[in-house]
């Protein structure tokens, strides 16, 4: 396969409802899609999930637009592709950018699963035609909180993930509990505390929680190695996991004994199956972390979860969650705590390129030398 054109968009949407966390609340979610189509005239679709701002990681959508401008995008037109997987192998020349990477990358697996004509679930070597859905709620009071997480429960939604930091863990996470002691809570930290708040965190065990993510600094995998060894309850890890690397490290030295697999946060989607093959091989489960995606992303997510050991329900919740309108059609749809994985070909979604065109802010296009 050649690549004949490369089209970068860099849109941004209006949340439904604010996102908060202790690090950033975000109202409006910026990203970049793009759109790669080869000699055929067959088209794939990939998402940047960075933000506007390095609270997540230190990637934004101005650097992952620089190094898909000024070196990903011209160097995948210099090679006839084989397989999505060497895609990587060819971005790697240059360190780290794992988001700008990814988005380039899924685009081409997308393109590679229509050329195909097989969904990109079966593609991969998925095993399911639903995955389960949980649902992220942001720090609030406890009693909006309960609130919002009853709506979640009426909606279906198998496994709720709490938003915490040290002024709002144990108390507002034992409300929780009381009200819905038959839901499984996670707690995600994002990096909120310290080795300092040992005992703090070590109260946590008391509640039967089904995980805490990421309780301590986002680059460590060492001190949550100790960690874990003081607490019953799982540690899982989100942001500390980057690489393949970082996940045989994390397995090796025991830093948990869950992870949350995200496609941009870990490079490509050919990583995200390598750890998620390596979990399966050490019998520690993985769930799919979502970043407020648009529909592309969500589209990736669904067929990633199909893997067999996705066991625990990743964050993927119903299009309407996040947007009035989204890119993509028809809308992930959450129903009885589960969502259908789409039997057409590639991520299986329509992109709404008139839609995507109208909130653009800025648009670049590339062209093979060879066209």
């Amino acid at each position: 396969m050649n690549i004949q054109k490369v089209e970068m968009f860099h849109v941004s949407m209006e949340l439904v409802q604010p996102f908060h966390t202790h690090l950033e609340t975000v109202k409006e979610r910026p990203c970049i899609i793009l759109k790669v189509t080869d000699e055929t005239g067959i088209s794939g679709w990939g998402e940047v999930v960075a933000f506007s701002s390095p609270w997540y990681t230190e990637e934004t959508v101005d650097t992952a637009w620089h190094m898909l401008e000024d070196y990903f995008i011209p160097a995948i037109f210099k090679k006839e592709w084989l397989d999505p997987r060497a895609v990587l192998d060819t971005l790697d020349s240059w360190k780290r950018n794992p988001m700008a990477k990814a988005g380039l990358e899924i685009a081409i697996w997308d393109l590679f699963a229509k050329r195909a004509k097989q969904p990109l679930a079966k593609y991969i070597g998925g095993v399911r035609e639903v995955v389960k859905a949980g649902v992220v709620v942001g720090v609030d009071t406890p009693e909006r909180m309960i609130h919002t997480i009853q709506t979640r429960v009426e909606e279906g939604y198998q496994r709720i993930k709490v938003k915490i930091e040290p002024a709002k863990d144990y108390k507002m996470l034992m409300k929780i509990k009381n009200a819905f002691p038959n839901v499984d809570i996670l707690a995600d930290a994002n990096s909120a505390y310290t080795l300092e708040d040992i005992e703090r965190i070590k109260n946590l065990d008391s509640l039967g929680l089904l995980m805490i993510e990421q309780p301590l600094a986002a680059d460590d995998l060492v001190e949550h190695a100790l960690l874990q060894k003081e607490l019953t309850t799982p540690v899982c890890l989100d942001e500390s996991i980057v690489s393949y690397q970082d996940a045989k490290n994390a397995i090796r030295i025991g830093s948990c004994k869950t992870m949350s697999i995200k496609i941009g946060r870990v490079g490509g989607l050919r990583n995200a199956i390598a750890i998620h093959d390596l979990c399966m091989e050490n019998d520690i489960p993985v769930w799919c972390g979502g970043m407020l995606e648009m529909g592309i992303s969500r589209a990736f997510n669904i067929a990633l979860a199909t893997l067999p050991n996705f066991t625990l329900p990743g964050d993927i919740s119903s299009s309407d969650r996040y947007w009035k309108k989204d890119i993509t059609f028809p809308k992930v749809v959450v129903k009885n705590g589960e969502v259908k994985v789409s039997s057409n070909p590639g991520i299986g979604v329509e992109v709404d390129e008139e839609y995507v065109k109208k909130i653009s802010l800025r648009t670049r296009s590339f062209f093979s030398k060879t066209t």
